[in-house]
């Protein structure tokens, strides 16, 4: 299966709370890299979601905010994946920006041009995706 999303995630789920309407479910991948997920109680039952099962986490990148240097506040968004850039990509009007994370995982962001000036991105740089809960998409093998 091919999907559009830039950012796709494969891994472990270790940790699952279920709430009234949501669930938080967090997705361990192969080099210890963590993603979390808020999905519907609904999505829990329908994929039949467990600690232990695979589950792939998709994103997509225009959904990734980057962050350059250290943060000088805290932010809501539970997933702050930091790492280095390993490439930037320019287009017309923007850029796709590469993070490579400790555990080897990749996260891919689009953003202006303009940004990729202003935050100083290059090769190397560190650099740190925030990505929101929310903005996560499960699914599991069949």
């Amino acid at each position: 299966m091919k999907v559009s999303a830039r950012n796709v995630f494969k891994g472990q789920i270790t940790g699952l709370v279920d709430g009234a309407v949501n669930a938080e479910v967090e997705l361990t991948l192969p080099g210890g890299d963590r993603i979390v997920a808020i999905v519907t109680e609904g999505s829990v039952k329908s994929l039949d979601l467990a600690v232990g099962q695979k589950a792939i986490a998709y994103v997509k990148a225009p959904w990734v905010i980057i962050l350059a240097g250290e943060p000088e506040v805290r932010f809501s968004a539970r997933n702050q994946l930091t790492g280095q850039v390993s490439s930037v990509r320019k287009g017309a009007v923007n850029s796709e920006v590469v993070i490579v994370l400790p555990g080897g995982s990749t996260v891919y962001a689009v953003v202006t041009n303009e940004a990729v000036l202003e935050l100083g991105l290059k090769e190397g740089v560190p650099a740190t995706a925030l990505i929101k809960a929310s903005h996560v998409v499960l699914g599991v093998p069949v």
